[in-house]
């Protein structure tokens, strides 16, 4: 499903057409497998690790995906304190203290908040280990809240707060380079009109696709146009909000991974992914009169976005998603944030505070599952159950991992010839 690298003379149409297309073949292939058959695998496929099949020490393992939804009700304040659990949960089962989620994880997504969060928690600081720790990525959230996602008004002036400064001075001049793990960060682009994926895949193979991960975080959380250009300056995109582009990258991450066979050789179907998928919260737009703003009507067509994407996913690990895809998602909160926002003579410290509050009741909430067409149902576990679990198999993986002699991941550290992945595809951005 590669597609050719785009030409800066190809036309808007075109473009889009190629855009059309991917999105076509990305869920032509979740239709695939929960209509016809999850253990029905093609035997046209290649199956790279099939010469060593009679060797059992020899396994290939899976690719561990984290995905994190666009910021819902709590602005990212659920999805950081699930990501607090399980990064204490995994230095406690591993025995190493000083882990980082980034340590277990191989891929990882994220839209708005959550795109924020994957750069604070998978980009290298100085000391060659991750800027941050899930609690404080948690923090910066928390601490700096409206400042990076929306605009407000003083008076008959309107001010937009300006994420950028506050993404500067925590990133400086490190890239999409600088991130240790692949990573992928959409945001939306006016001029093609297409969702543009930020890709350290890509970053890594031309220098017209590598950005500032301060602009990557400025894009992703945008609320009006924001022009950004590549390190190089040879690209140059409008940007809008990743939760327009895909609220839910769960789908772009998985497709990535199945077409990168450089970086994820062995990675032949969802039975070799293990994916932890994050939301943010169930959302607020069904509330109220809907009809008072077309931001709602934007947040309800993301809301249905991402359970879709959820529930195509889900269908598509059929059997093998008990221990192979696990989603944690907020349910029934609204009423008790919408009583926190409407609180008076509070600081916005506080609000926040009682933010993660909420994200705590969430987590001990039992976790919901989505059924295609069916709507959603809850299961026995909590989504702090659910997290326990998926660290104990993302141990097992690190684990296993030890003693395999062939890596299911072979990550790229320097520039090569250029290649088109999928997120490249996705991002049909001329210079990309």
């Amino acid at each position: 499903m590669a597609a050719a690298s785009v030409n800066t003379t190809i036309s808007m149409l075109d473009s889009n057409m190629e855009t059309d297309k991917l999105t076509y073949e990305i869920f032509s292939i979740l239709e695939n497998k929960f209509l016809f058959g999850y253990d029905d695998i093609k035997t046209s496929d290649k199956n790279l690790s099939a010469p060593f099949a009679g060797n059992k020490n020899v396994g290939t393992g899976k690719v561990r995906i984290l995905t994190i939804d666009a910021g819902g009700s709590t602005d990212g304040v659920l999805a950081g304190k699930s990501l607090t659990h399980l990064e204490d949960t995994l230095r406690q089962k591993s025995g190493k203290p000083n882990a980082h989620i980034a340590d277990f994880f191989d891929v990882v997504a994220g839209s708005g908040a959550g795109g924020v969060l994957a750069g604070l928690l998978f980009t290298r600081g100085n000391d060659g280990v991750p800027m941050f720790t899930a609690k404080e990525a948690l923090d910066f959230v928390v601490e700096n809240g409206r400042k990076i996602s929306r605009s407000f008004k003083t008076g008959v002036f309107r001010r937009f707060s300006r994420p950028a400064k506050v993404f500067r001075k925590v990133f400086g001049d490190l890239t999409l380079k600088d991130t240790m793990k692949a990573v992928l960060i959409p945001c939306y682009d006016l001029t093609t009109g297409a969702p543009f994926v930020f890709s350290r895949a890509d970053a890594l193979e031309m220098d017209g696709c590598d950005f500032t991960m301060a602009d990557v975080c400025g894009a992703t959380m945008a609320d009006r146009a924001v022009d950004i250009k590549s390190v190089d300056c040879r690209t140059k995109i409008t940007a809008v909000g990743g939760g327009i582009a895909m609220t839910n990258p769960t789908a772009a991450a998985i497709t990535h991974v199945l077409n990168n066979k450089q970086e994820f050789p062995f990675a032949n179907g969802v039975e070799d992914l293990l994916v932890v998928s994050l939301g943010n919260g169930d959302s607020d737009s069904g509330t109220g009169n809907v009809m008072s703003s077309p931001a709602a009507f934007v947040k309800i067509a993301g809301d249905g976005t991402a359970d879709m994407v959820d529930q195509a996913v889900s269908m598509a690990f059929g059997q093998s998603r008990k221990n192979n895809y696990v989603r944690i998602q907020g349910n029934g909160i609204v009423g008790k944030r919408n009583q926190i926002i409407k609180e008076e003579n509070i600081s916005k410290g506080e609000r926040m505070r009682k933010m993660v509050v909420i994200a705590e009741e969430m987590l001990g909430q039992k976790n919901v599952e989505c059924v295609l067409f069916q709507g959603k149902k809850l299961v026995e576990n909590s989504n702090l159950d659910k997290l326990k679990i998926v660290a104990s198999e993302l141990i097992k993986e690190q684990e296993r991992r030890k003693n395999s002699i062939l890596p299911p991941v072979i990550l790229k550290h320097a520039p090569s010839s250029p290649r088109t992945s999928s997120a490249t595809t996705l991002s049909s951005n001329s210079s990309c």
